[in-house]
């Protein structure tokens, strides 16, 4: 049964005689999956030799609303998507979806061919990291979410802009995954399944950027945390580790970032 949400797909114009494994793509806050911002807009160039599949979270572009959007939720759906595959699929999550794909791929190991993880919010992952503790001790210090009466275009430009970055324009669209990902069920209650990924058969990436370039502000309070969190990862699961220019690599940088992932997928194909 298909999951209960969008997938853009994109196909290969000649698939050829057989068509190669899909890769199933999951995207984090603020976002949806083919968004020139912040989704996978820029690795469509990877559909000239498989079908990839960018799924929209629920609550996030073109798929229904939710109460409050869960990483659990969208491993379930990500397990669905799995399954809709005869001979399985490469999984690509980035941010809180990388958490999602961690999730469902210890779920239906058997239904994954790659895990490329591009920061992922696994930070229960590196909890004993100092910037991580101190991340942690700041999120459960405060206040559950923002304040009830800040409205989603103004929490865009607090996290953008507030951190010094650009902030794009507020569509319609992107205020909805504003409002969803205020509402997004906290990413330090998961606990990620390590010892299943590390034992699995099929190739994994973990992808950062350096942050060398990144605000001093969004550096300090994000960048430090999701580097600890992408070596904790690495490191445990046995993944390949690399680091591109940037903060946002799969869309500052996505030449880099599209061919290890065509490493990547020809490294699962023996």
């Amino acid at each position: 049964m298909s999951p209960p949400v969008h997938v853009t797909t994109w196909r290969p114009m000649d698939p050829g005689p057989r068509a190669a494994t899909p890769a199933i793509f999951v995207h984090g806050v603020f976002t949806w999956g083919d968004d020139d911002a912040y989704g996978f807009a820029a690795q469509r160039p990877l559909a000239d030799e498989r079908t990839l599949l960018l799924v929209d979270r629920r609550g996030y572009g073109r798929s229904p609303d939710t109460d409050r959007s869960d990483f659990a939720t969208d491993a379930e759906d990500l397990v669905a998507l799995l399954d809709t595959c005869p001979d399985g699929a490469h999984l690509v999550g980035h941010s809180n979806g990388g958490l999602a794909a961690m999730l469902a791929a210890a779920r239906r190991p058997e239904a994954v061919r790659s895990l490329a993880l591009i920061q992922p919010s696994a930070l229960r992952a590196a909890a004993d990291h100092p910037t991580v503790r101190d991340l942690l001790a700041r999120v459960h210090a405060g206040p559950a979410a923002g304040p009830p009466d800040l409205d989603p275009a103004e929490f865009l430009r607090l996290s953008t802009e507030g951190m010094g970055m650009t902030m794009p324009a507020p569509t319609q669209q992107r205020l909805r995954a504003v409002s969803t990902s205020m509402r997004e069920r906290p990413v330090w209650e998961a606990d990620p399944p390590l010892e299943p990924l590390a034992a699995a058969p099929w190739p994994s990436l973990v992808v950062t950027g350096t942050w060398d370039d990144a605000p001093e502000e969004y550096r300090r309070y994000a960048g430090a945390p999701l580097l600890a969190c992408a070596d904790a990862v690495a490191d445990r699961i046995g993944a390949r580790r690399l680091r591109v220019a940037g903060y946002y690599p799969h869309t500052q940088h996505p030449a880099e970032v599209n061919a290890a992932l065509r490493r990547l997928w020809r490294c699962s194909a023996g």
